[in-house]
C-alpha cells in the first residue's frame, strides 16, 4: 500500500493516505476504500505518523485522505498534522468528509485556522435518484448550492451504467460551479457488485476527457491510484 506521493500536474502539492477507525457510513453500494481502517489508535497513530514523516512541503500544500472522512482519524494525527504543517510551512490542507458530518465542518476549520482549509465531498453525482437509489451516498439534500456550501472541493464517479455523456458533462459543469476544484474518478473494478460500464467509459474518453485533460480546476483518475497512493 503506497501512503506518500507528489502530484506533479496541476495544482502541485503533497498528498497521503492515512487509517483512522473507517468510515461511519459504510453504504456506498461502489465502494470498498472503508476497508482499510484499524480499532486500535495507538497502531493507527504509529502508522499515520510515519507517512507524515515524508512531508517535506515543498509545494506549500498538502492533500490528506483516509478510507473515510478526516473526523475517522486519531487526536494524536490530527495534532501532528497541524504541527508537521507549521514546521514545514505549509499553507493550504486538503480534506475530506462525508455529509453527514457537514456540522462539523466549521469547528474542523476554527481549529486549522492557520491554514487554508479545503474540505472535498464525495459527492459522485448531482443526479439525486442515481446517487441516492443506485449509488446509496446518503445526501438527501438537493439543491447544488445547499450540497457545496460547507465544502470547496468534491468527488464525481463516471464510468456506471446508467450516465450518459450528457449526463456527466452536466455534473462537470454543476460541478465547476458550485466548487472550486473537482475531481473526476472513473470506476475501477473492486470487491463490491457494482462495476465498471465499458461504453460509458468510452464515452468519457471519447467525448469529456479532451475537453477538460487540460483544465487546471478538474482532476481526472483513470486509474484510482493514478494520484500515486493506494494499491
Amino acid at each position: 500500500m503506497e501512503r506518500y506521493s507528489k502530484i506533479l500536474e496541476k495544482r502541485k502539492r503533497e498528498i497521503v493516505l492515512l487509517r483512522g477507525r473507517g468510515c461511519i457510513y459504510q453504504k456506498c453500494t461502489f465502494c470498498d476504500y472503508h476497508t482499510d481502517k484499524c480499532a486500535d489508535e495507538d497502531a493507527n497513530f504509529t502508522l499515520n505518523s510515519q507517512v507524515l514523516d515524508k512531508v517535506t512541503g515543498e509545494f506549500g500544500d498538502l492533500e490528506v485522505i483516509n478510507s473515510g472522512s478526516v473526523f475517522e482519524l486519531d487526536s494524536r494525527t490530527m495534532a501532528l498534522i497541524r504541527q508537521i504543517c507549521r514546521e514545514k510551512k505549509i499553507s493550504t490542507i486538503h480534506f475530506e468528509s462525508h455529509y453527514l458530518y457537514r456540522n462539523r465542518i466549521s469547528s474542523l476549520r476554527e481549529e486549522f485556522s492557520d491554514f487554508r482549509l479545503k474540505l472535498k465531498l464525495g459527492l459522485e453525482t448531482f443526479d439525486w435518484d442515481f446517487r441516492e437509489n443506485v449509488l446509496k451516498k446518503g445526501i438527501p439534500e438537493k439543491d447544488p448550492s445547499l450540497i457545496s456550501q460547507d465544502f470547496d472541493e468534491a468527488n464525481f464517479l463516471f464510468g456506471l451504467r446508467g450516465q450518459t455523456a450528457a449526463s456527466m458533462e452536466r455534473d462537470i459543469a454543476l460541478g465547476l460551479s458550485c466548487f472550486e476544484r473537482i475531481c473526476l474518478n472513473i470506476m475501477c473494478p473492486n470487491t463490491t457488485d457494482v462495476a465498471p460500464d465499458e461504453h460509458v467509459i468510452n464515452l468519457f474518453l471519447k467525448e469529456i476527457y479532451p475537453k477538460y485533460k487540460d483544465n487546471d480546476r478538474v482532476d481526472i483518475l483513470i486509474q484510482n491510484t493514478d494520484f500515486g497512493v493506494g494499491d
